[in-house]
């Protein structure tokens, strides 16, 4: 049996807008988490459980191993191996700690410390690097909520759609069926409004992220990640922060994963 003794560590740093407890509250409750990240259900206490919604087909589940708002937020969660296709793997579990420091000027910093021991394999150090990576977009989701929406009730708008073509295919058929060239542009589409703050085209990444005006308020994500074989994922996530957002949601999802399936998809 092999001993988890290699030594793996993520570290990001952000300067958010608001005030410790609002960002608390942004990283440390079910419906914060889910107002700039993902669908979590989460028992606001050391001990509780956390489990975050990761997709259709996916979750992580860990518990809460350190509890001291609004500076301090740690969680366990044992089950990254799995999720990276290695649940075999003799790992151990992955530790996060949030920290939360007051800066002037009504701002504060947060960090973010994971780390983990593995044996060394490749697809750890691949896995660390994969989460650096996803981690960035989701700390600009969480500076525009911080922004335009701190403590509002999120309903989540998620729907993703495996095509056939590469992740560069997909992607510029998604940017162009939303009419999303470049930053500050107005967008309209399946009865949403708004700008686009961040478009991430490859290989630095395939992400688009909306400011929604109307008629519903809140952020529009599109995105894409590669499946392999010639496929690809394409991803609708959509935080909306308005009281008929459940009724929208209910009656626009398939729409929306029509929207995705009738992408016209450039041959290579």
């Amino acid at each position: 049996m092999t001993t988890p003794n290699v030594p793996y560590r993520m570290e990001l740093t952000v300067d958010l807008p608001g005030s410790p407890e609002q960002v608390w509250a942004a990283i440390a409750t079910a419906n914060g988490n889910a107002a700039w990240f993902l669908p979590t259900e989460l028992e606001e206490r050391e001990g509780g459980t956390i489990t975050v919604h990761m997709g259709e087909d996916a979750s992580s589940s860990g518990t809460v191993t350190g509890w001291d708002p609004p500076r301090r937020l740690e969680i366990a969660e044992p089950d990254w191996a799995a999720l990276a296709g290695h649940g075999d793997a003799e790992v151990t579990p992955l530790v996060t700690e949030y920290l939360v420091e007051a800066q002037s000027g009504g701002t504060c910093r947060l960090t973010v410390v994971s780390s983990a021991f593995g044996t060394g394999a490749d697809w750890e150090g691949e896995f660390f690097d994969g989460m650096e990576q996803g981690w960035l977009p989701y700390f600009q989701n969480l500076g525009l909520y911080l922004s335009h929406f701190p403590g509002q009730t999120v309903t989540p708008l998620a729907v993703e759609q495996a095509l056939p073509g590469s992740l560069e295919a997909v992607w510029s058929a998604l940017k162009d069926a939303a009419g999303a060239a470049e930053v500050g542009q107005d967008i309209a589409v399946q009865g949403l409004t708004g700008r686009v703050e961040r478009l991430t085209d490859p290989p630095a990444g395939a992400e688009m992220i909306a400011l929604l005006d109307g008629p519903l308020p809140g952020m529009l994500v599109l995105h894409v990640w590669d499946k392999g074989n010639d496929e690809a994922s394409a991803n609708v996530q959509g935080y909306l922060f308005a009281e008929d957002a459940p009724a929208y949601v209910e009656r626009e999802a398939p729409a929306w994963r029509r929207w995705l399936d009738a992408l016209t998809v450039p041959a290579r």
